[in-house]
């Protein structure tokens, strides 16, 4: 197949899922090409290097990569976020001319704003387009804190609501990251033969040694990482604040990562006295091999609200990948994975003595307890979430509806 990726995010910003199948896509003998923006994720500033034109060509990885302009923000203005989703969905929808080259698009949907292009070519007699819906909308903009509840917030769901239903209805494809989520995706018009689960998967590196500053043994206790997006969505909030209070138990947790929470997580740590919370900023994705490598435990936490419920956050995956259990906060489909696989420790969401609990449960096992939950965590990675799994499901998806 002749594959268009559109996707707003791509390597160099540190993103996972689209890269990995435009390289592996590659690899079966697929042509693959890339349409994203400039790299400016995480924390809405053009990369070094990088310098907005209309059209330009790269390689990465030996995949051809077409890149537009886009308003680079992610702050919490919502002005300023919605003019970043609209002007890239908006410029990629105007590489018509790349379009007509593909049997079928591939749209990563972060947002699902960058499906604008792929809807209006298809309405025109283009390539069918597949979508993989990371975040559902309208619900996670009208439920984050960009636009609070109230006039506003209905306002853009009676605006997005009819639009999503056609994307979805006329897609060759799509994609939901957990149970939870098809079923969302069902009842919002997405055609039922075309709707298919697909678990995000992780980078799977090797594991290397401890980083720097971090010690490599620890007689007692427990050591947990929360790596990725420090932003208001995370609720590091309820994290840092659980775990000083579980210092007494030895717990000791490491957050590498940047966001625009980060001043704010900072400063909460600093009026706790929280000596066991330490911060190591945002780092390669290579490297977060060697966190895992530190651990016991790995945090997955989100705030309690409905569409979170249907979602499976990478770090998940991730930590699965490295035989890392976790302890999480997000309800629905993550929680009961965890506590199906015996995988960890869930703690209710938003709570802090809740998941100071689960922190001094986590502490209190034994080494052969860990070990056990270590094993448990690996193999269930390697039979529910690997890349090789994810991949070949995807292939499949992309081979049915390129022939529509």
């Amino acid at each position: 197949m002749k594959i268009l990726i559109l996707t707003q995010y791509y390597t160099p910003e540190n993103t996972l899922i689209s890269p990995t199948p435009a390289r592996a896509l590659q690899a079966k003998g697929h042509e693959i090409r890339v349409l994203t923006g400039y790299p400016n994720y995480p924390e809405g500033r053009l990369f070094d290097g990088y310098k907005q034109r209309w059209r330009s060509w790269e390689t990465v990885d030996g995949v051809q990569v077409m890149r537009v302009p886009l308003f680079a923000d992610h702050s919490q203005t919502p002005i300023r976020r919605i003019a970043n989703y609209s002007s890239f969905a908006f410029s990629s929808a105007s590489a018509r001319s790349l379009a007509r080259w593909a049997d079928v698009v591939y749209v990563y949907a972060t947002q699902m704003t960058p499906a604008l292009g792929p809807w209006l070519w298809r309405l025109a007699g283009g390539a069918p387009y597949v979508l993989h819906v990371q975040d559902l909308w309208p619900d996670s903009i009208t439920g984050s804190s960009l636009v609070g509840t109230g006039v506003t917030s209905r306002v853009i769901e009676r605006a997005l609501k009819p639009w999503l239903t056609s994307v979805y209805s006329r897609a060759g494809g799509v994609i939901g990251i957990a149970p939870t989520m098809v079923a969302t995706l069902l009842e919002r018009g997405s055609p039922p033969a075309r709707t298919h689960l697909v678990y995000n998967w992780a980078e799977e590196d090797s594991i290397g040694p401890c980083p720097t500053g971090l010690a490599a043994e620890q007689p007692q206790g427990a050591r947990i990482l929360y790596g990725g997006n420090v932003g208001d969505m995370q609720d590091l909030d309820t994290v840092v604040t659980a775990a000083h209070r579980a210092a007494h138990a030895g717990v000791e947790l490491a957050i590498v990562g940047s966001g625009i929470a980060l001043p704010r997580i900072r400063a909460l740590a600093d009026s706790l006295g929280a000596t066991n919370v330490t911060f190591h900023g945002r780092v390669p994705r290579a490297k977060m091999s060697s966190y895992y490598a530190w651990c016991d435990f790995a945090v997955v936490s989100l705030k309690d609200l409905p569409n979170f419920r249907g979602t499976v956050p990478s770090k998940l995956q991730a930590s699965l990948s490295h035989g890392t259990p976790v302890i999480v906060t997000v309800q629905g489909d993550v929680r009961a994975i965890v506590d199906s696989l015996g995988v960890g420790f869930a703690a209710d969401a938003e709570d802090v003595d809740s998941l100071k609990e689960a922190f001094v449960m986590a502490a209190d096992l034994s080494a052969a307890e860990l070990a056990a939950m270590r094993a448990r965590a690996r193999s269930a990675y390697v039979s529910e979430f690997s890349a090789s799994a994810g991949i070949a499901s995807l292939e499949r998806v992309l081979l049915t509806a390129s022939a529509l």
